[in-house]
């Protein structure tokens, strides 16, 4: 048995806890990393990369914002299709502010390299993880690495282990709960190394589905189609796939797409999902381990930044300030921004994409609504707040 100390015990090496490790490494705050998955399996993960500036600003304050900063893509805003046709809302000028397209996967290697270079503890391929203590004063992590049992006495246990993860799991039925809505289709991606078909991101609605162009960098695409749950990624060839997404898109952008093989071809179900609260004693959740939201409005990355940075702050000042307000109030501060955010995502999944029970009234209150939003500043900036990040 291996017996080891921190004041910090995060479970689970994505973004939001990579990013906690790093703020908290900044306030001189010892935490241990433990992930049961390998780094290489981490770093595979293909994911959103849409980033408020909210993130960004707390990549910077983590000392891991500099190649986002300079290889990132600014965007100023998007563009809706339907009715065969181009809409932008422009972020700039509804707003003042504008997003960056940087991949969650450059996010995530950023955050790894800068804790192997500061020589900060990270234990990959944790099996048999398990939490104890969290609900009094002296909480456990165990685990077992290469065979040997690992006890992991901490302060506080950060939850960052998703949506499937033990630290959810762990909590007594009684003590959390949980609301979610399941949607009746999936997301078909394809990242293939072609450049983007426009500068900034189209999200399609059209009477075959909805679809999305997207984008990693200026010669890598990430492309999606509405699917049915049913479908298998191996079911669909590549030509099969791009022949789909130009069906959905206006003619003149779809004669303008780049086809390629893929590099990466993948269905992702959607789902919203809320537990509360986010804290049980010492033990607080962040990221998708306490909320999921459908990609359509790419909020899942940020929310997880920004739990970070709430938990992150809240336990500087217990350690440093010795004051309790931030843990206090850490639940209550992360839910009323993810509600916000579970809205929006709903909104605009449920605009954009094809619904089996709504029928022919329903598509009509969509191109309704469609209509109403690009030719309504009110209603275009509504959209513009909301995406681009509201304040904290």
């Amino acid at each position: 048995m291996v017996h080891e100390r921190t004041q910090v015990a995060i479970i689970g090496a994505g973004p939001a806890g990579l990013l906690l490790g790093a703020l908290l490494a900044r306030h001189d705050i010892d935490a241990v990393i433990v992930e049961h998955r390998s780094a290489e399996y981490v770093l595979a993960r293909i994911r959103a990369g849409v980033l408020e500036q909210t993130t960004l600003d707390l990549l910077r304050e983590a000392g891991v914002a500099d190649r986002c900063l300079k290889e990132g893509l600014t965007h100023d805003g998007i563009e809706l299709s339907f009715d065969g046709a181009l809409h932008r809302i422009d972020f700039r000028a509804l707003t003042g502010k504008h997003v960056t397209v940087y991949g969650q996967t450059e996010v995530t290697h950023d955050l790894m390299q800068s804790r192997a270079v500061a020589g900060l503890t990270t234990d990959y391929e944790a099996e048999d993880v398990q939490i104890e203590g969290f609900d009094g004063e002296h909480p456990v992590v165990r685990y077992v690495k290469n065979g040997v049992p690992h006890e992991l006495a901490c302060d506080f246990i950060a939850g960052c282990d998703g949506y499937h993860g033990i630290c959810r799991a762990t909590v007594p039925r009684d003590a959390i709960t949980t609301y979610e809505k399941i949607y009746p289709f999936g997301w078909l991606g394809v990242l293939a190394d072609v450049p983007p078909v426009r500068h900034e991101l189209i999200y399609a609605n059209h009477e075959r589905g909805f679809a999305l162009c997207s984008q990693r960098s200026k010669t890598r695409s990430r492309y999606y189609v509405q699917c049915s749950l049913d479908d298998q990624a191996d079911q669909w060839s590549d030509d099969a796939f791009w022949d789909e997404l130009r069906r959905r898109l206006p003619v003149d952008i779809a004669e303008a797409v780049t086809t390629g093989p893929s590099i990466e071809k993948s269905i992702a179900p959607l789902r919203s999902f809320v537990a509360e609260p986010m804290r049980f004693g010492r033990l607080f959740l962040a990221g998708d381990a306490a909320h999921i939201v459908p990609p359509t409005g790419a909020k899942g990355l940020n929310l997880a930044a920004t739990d970070a940075g709430y938990l992150a702050r809240g336990l500087a000042e217990h350690c440093l300030e010795r004051s309790s307000a931030g843990l206090d109030h850490y639940s209550a501060r992360c839910l009323a921004r993810v509600w916000k955010a579970e809205r929006f995502s709903w909104w605009f999944t449920s605009l954009m994409h094809r619904f089996p029970e709504a029928g022919a009234f329903g598509s009509r209150l969509q191109q309704a609504e469609l209509t109403y939003l690009v030719g309504s500043r009110s209603a275009s900036t509504a959209l513009a707040e909301n995406y681009v990040g509201l304040p904290i």
